[in-house]
């Protein structure tokens, strides 16, 4: 078997790409929490919520770039572009997701939210603690722990995106506000799903390496 896992090069740390972009994700999310848990000038956290979004880009675009020059990358391309890719999902939507609570004037955040909210921010600090251990081969197996764990916490917010829905279908709410929290839910649970994506090629790599 071809093996996948190569030595990384100071010019190519890909491992430290991932990392920053991580725990740059993570941030946000404890920003998103924040909004959703205090809800004080949401136009503000929106725009630090943004700021981060653009250094997550920068993280990707280093990655592409570098990418694009090197010739033994220390993980295989495919699986380089998909970290990179579900990583930079997770920020676009978690900016997405405090956005359009700005963007559709909430008055205050539901319980639904902020559920998801602590959920997202699980799912981020479980990627942001794990992913260092892509660096060596006798730790790759830690990563089954994170697999496990995002793949609980993401059918943990389809539950609670679901009692959300059920709340503002089956009981009187304004009209607006079910389109508005019914498009919120279903970006932030997409911030799980794409931390899912991220699980599963955590997963491959095991598979391939360990």
């Amino acid at each position: 078997m071809q093996n996948v896992l190569r030595t990384n090069k100071d010019t190519n740390d890909f491992f430290g790409w991932f990392e920053q972009a991580a725990n740059n994700n993570l941030a946000a999310a404890r920003l998103l929490d924040e909004l959703c848990r205090q809800y004080e000038n949401p136009q503000q956290m929106v725009e630090h919520i943004h700021e981060l979004e653009h250094h997550g880009d920068d993280i990707s675009h280093s990655i592409y770039e570098q990418l694009n020059k090197v010739f033994m990358p220390p993980l295989d391309r495919e699986d380089i572009i998909a970290i990179t890719r579900a990583l930079d999902d997770v920020m676009d939507f978690i900016h997405a997701s405090a956005d359009a609570m700005y963007v559709y004037n909430i008055r205050q955040p539901t319980e639904t939210a902020r559920e998801l909210a602590q959920i997202i921010i699980a799912c981020c600090d479980e990627v942001a603690r794990y992913i260092p251990d892509l660096r060596k081969r006798r730790t790759l197996t830690h990563l089954n722990e994170a697999v496990i764990e995002l793949n609980r916490l993401e059918n943990a917010a389809d539950e609670v995106s679901r009692r959300g829905l059920i709340d503002l279908f089956h009981t009187p709410h304004d009209p607006i506000e079910v389109l508005a929290w019914s498009k919120i839910y279903e970006m932030m649970e997409e911030v799980t799903d794409k931390s899912e994506d991220i699980a599963d090629v955590l997963r491959g790599l095991v598979i391939k390496n360990a």
